[in-house]
């Protein structure tokens, strides 16, 4: 945080401007990422968003959406990007590999560097670093980024909103990683006249059929709990993305189903992809799973809600899992 007010200079001319974002955007990634777009804006700057894949249809209402270019679709036109601009903005990921092959044209691009995250263990690939850990979400960084280089009087409502997306959807509606100063910022917004009502409708109020469908089959047919270590899992096999026709973004928030049931500290969501098996974690209070993830499943993350993945089939990797509960979660006879 201690250089990134030296950054305002860099931003009083208009320059060619990327902001990326990980794999698999999530609330976070998009509603910073336009925050950061719609506030560079004002400025004059060309400025472009990158996710290396696609992002939840859940997420297209929000202004300019349809403008984020996605490597995946165009990769051609993504590098050309990256190689003409002058300032990179690196957002909710805090390592080269989080975007892929995205990561490749940012290390060889010889434009200045800037992350703002708020995920444990950055690496020192960037020029410029906003990284907090106690943060609840990088759209929380977003607002306290504006305010350090001076230019809050630049916050709008669609700034706002976008920003607001981010804390709501990375908190879990104000459940996890919250804090005095998350609550002012928050009022701050609401007093801009962002409608928490609405953004609450729009992001948690728009299921279809399928995704009701979906979490029953979850919760009946691939839930498991291990009451002896507080543990809770819930698994998907590929058979189950073809029969419900999972599509990204249709699973988000079914892990934290598990932490409503008594008791239980740590849920897991694993699911079998195309190449891997994905692993997220979630957690209660102060038992963390950070270290779960980037030790055994080469991931990593925050003290309640990290993921990773195993190369390894299924059913070998919740068995993995498993044996690996009584080191974290001793046996317990309450």
């Amino acid at each position: 945080m201690e250089n990134i007010r030296e950054l305002s200079p860099l931003l009083d001319f208009p320059k060619d401007i990327v902001i990326i974002s990980h794999r698999n955007p999530d609330g976070d990634a998009i509603g910073s990422s336009l925050a950061l777009y719609h506030f560079l804006n004002h400025f004059g700057h060309t400025v472009r968003v990158i996710f290396p894949s696609e992002y939840p249809p859940i997420f297209s209402w929000m202004p300019d959406s349809d403008k984020i270019i996605i490597y995946d679709i165009d990769p051609d036109y993504t590098k050309t990007l990256i190689e003409k601009s002058d300032l990179i903005f690196c957002l909710d990921f805090n390592g080269l590999d989080r975007i892929d092959k995205v990561g490749d044209l940012v290390d060889a691009s010889k434009a200045v560097k800037v992350m703002i995250d708020h995920h444990l263990h950055p690496e020192p690939f960037v020029d410029f670093m906003l990284s907090d850990s106690l943060a609840s979400s990088t759209s929380e960084l977003i607002y306290e980024f504006i305010g350090l280089l001076g230019k809050k009087k630049y916050l709008d409502i669609v700034i706002g909103e976008c920003i607001f997306t981010g804390i709501l959807t990375d908190t879990g509606s104000f459940k996890y990683s919250t804090s005095a100063r998350l609550y002012q910022i928050v009022g701050d917004l609401v007093e801009l006249g962002v409608d928490d009502k609405k953004l609450q409708d729009l992001i948690f109020n728009s299921l279809e059929v399928k995704h009701l469908k979906l979490l029953g089959h979850c919760l009946n047919n691939r839930m498991e709990i291990l009451e002896e270590h507080k543990t809770g899992i819930i698994y998907l096999t590929k058979d189950d993305y073809t029969e419900f026709d999972i599509q990204r973004g249709d699973t988000e928030g079914i892990v934290n189903y598990l932490l409503k049931i008594k008791d239980i500290q740590l849920a897991a969501f694993i699911t079998e992809q195309p190449t891997i098996v994905k692993i997220s974690l979630r957690s209660k209070d102060d038992f963390s799973v950070e270290e779960i993830a980037k030790k055994h499943f080469k991931g990593g993350g925050h003290k309640n809600a990290a993921g990773g993945y195993s190369f390894q089939n299924l059913d070998t990797t919740l068995k993995r899992f498993k044996r690996l509960l009584p080191y974290y979660i001793p046996i317990t006879n309450s």
